[in-house]
This record gives C-alpha cells, sequence and structure tokens, in this order.
C-alpha cells in the first residue's frame, strides 16, 4: 500500500501518524495543510490504493517557482523526523463500499511500520449535536483503551469533554447508547477497528457547519498542539495566545479564483 518515494522504506518506529478523516468541512484535511505547511515537512511517499477518488493536481505546499510544478496525489505521507511526526494526507472522496478496505490496509501499515499511535483529526454536524452538547463547547475527543492507559492524566488536565453515547436509532427511545459522529467519514471505522485490533488511538474532532471551515481548522490544530506540542508561541509574553501557523500557498484557491472583473 505504501510507496516511498526514495529507494528505501523509511523508518517509523515509534513514530505519531497525523490523518484526517474526509468528513463535514473537510476540517480534517484543512487541519492536517496547515501542520504540513507550518512544519515544513517533506514528503517520504503515498499510498497506492483504488479506495479513493484518483486524482492529481500541483504542488499544494508550493513555496516558490522551482516547487511549483510538482505533483501531489490522493493520498501522500509526510514526516518530520526530528518529532517523530509522520502525517498521511487525504485529497478526495472514497469510492462507494471501499472505506472500510482502506480502514484495514491502512491499520496494517501502521502496525507494520512501527507507528506507536493515530490521531485522526475530524469533525461531525453541528445540527446533531443534544442539549448538553449545544451548552459546551464544539470540541470532542475519543481514546481507545490501550492510549487511554498512558494519556488519561495529560488528557485531564486539558479539561477537554470526552465524545458521549447517544442512541444509535435517535428515533427510538428504547434504543441503545454507542458512538455516534454523524458527517465523520471514516473516524468511527477507524476508530472501532482500533479498539478491536488493540492498538493507540485518539479522535480530536469538531462540530461544524459547511462554510468557510478555516478558523475550525486553525481551533482543531490549537487542541492538538496543547497536548503534542508540535509548535510554541512565537512570543514569550503570557499575553500573546495566537501560534504561528503557516498558511499553505493552495489556499489561496481555496474558494476560486473570484469574479472576473469584465462581468461588471
Amino acid at each position: 500500500m505504501f510507496v516511498p518515494c526514495g529507494e528505501s522504506v523509511p523508518d517509523l518506529t515509534n513514530f505519531t501518524l497525523l490523518m484526517p478523516a474526509v468528513s463535514v468541512g473537510n476540517v480534517g484535511q484543512l487541519a492536517i495543510d496547515l501542520i504540513i505547511s507550518t512544519l515544513n515537512m517533506y514528503k517520504i511517499g503515498y499510498f497506492y490504493t483504488d479506495c479513493l477518488v484518483p486524482m492529481v493536481g500541483n504542488n499544494p505546499y508550493a513555496t516558490e517557482e522551482e516547487n511549483s510544478n510538482e505533483l501531489s496525489i490522493n493520498t501522500e505521507v509526510y514526516s518530520l523526523p526530528s518529532r517523530k511526526l509522520v502525517v498521511l494526507q487525504l485529497r478526495s472522496i472514497f469510492i462507494k463500499y471501499k472505506s472500510k478496505s482502506f480502514c484495514e490496509q491502512l491499520l496494517a501499515w501502521v502496525e507494520s511500520s512501527g507507528c506507536a499511535r493515530i490521531v485522526v483529526l475530524s469533525s461531525s454536524h453541528s445540527y446533531h449535536r443534544g442539549d448538553g452538547q449545544l451548552r459546551s463547547t464544539p470540541f470532542r475527543y475519543l481514546l481507545t483503551p490501550c492510549l487511554q492507559k498512558s494519556v488519561q492524566n495529560k488528557i485531564k488536565s486539558l479539561n477537554w469533554l470526552e465524545m458521549e453515547k447517544t442512541r444509535c436509532i435517535p428515533e427510538m427511545s428504547d434504543s441503545e447508547f454507542c458512538i455516534r459522529i454523524p458527517g465523520g467519514g471514516i473516524t468511527k471505522t477507524l476508530y472501532d477497528k482500533s479498539c478491536s485490533k488493540e492498538m493507540q488511538m485518539a479522535v480530536l474532532l469538531k462540530f461544524v457547519s459547511e462554510g468557510d471551515n478555516i478558523p475550525d481548522a486553525v481551533s482543531l490544530v490549537e487542541y492538538l498542539n496543547e497536548w503534542l506540542q508540535i509548535i510554541k508561541p512565537s512570543s514569550d509574553s503570557p499575553t500573546a495566545s495566537a501560534l504561528p501557523w503557516k498558511i499553505p500557498s493552495s489556499w489561496r484557491l481555496l474558494f476560486g479564483s473570484g469574479l472576473p472583473p469584465a462581468l461588471f
């Protein structure tokens, strides 16, 4: 499944894998864009898979003319060995009935590569929130039992809210309770399979609506940064709260190139 850019397969032992779910508002993918761009991560390979719609485009992180002609495809892997981070970016949707197969292949690769844990950045439809969720922050997290043992003290210190269980069939008052992530794409499938395989996985998600979801992506990576300390504030001043996230060059065309003046 994984094809390295070089001749040898990079050593990812004890790395943390960050990846998005293709979910409502594309929040996870935007968040991963911010991480790759800010940390100036370099591409180490890609996934050869028939599970996603094929696509090709220009380098989304181009900083100069020399690298603007590089091509990108639907699944690419980036790395930063100094931080023990590896990132998978997904840029297209899943082919019908292929998402479960992708999750199985992905987790098999994670096990074979020696990655220590997975962090999935995701989102869920805000209009599915219950009364209690409406009265609190729109951020939630999930941890598999294996990961919970090692990070629960840190997570408690952050005062994060765990994703609540809701009725499996909302319309039925006698329905059992379970974890539901409407609009979350493969998030729930990855989480369930990681639990059954006893793998370490965390899910960080926000309740959002479709639209300009850049603020949601920034908020999500700042939650992630609270935990993993990917980057530090640009100033030592206690009043400085803005983190120096680097906006990818491709975001200039996120909503198209604008209306041509000739229309007016």
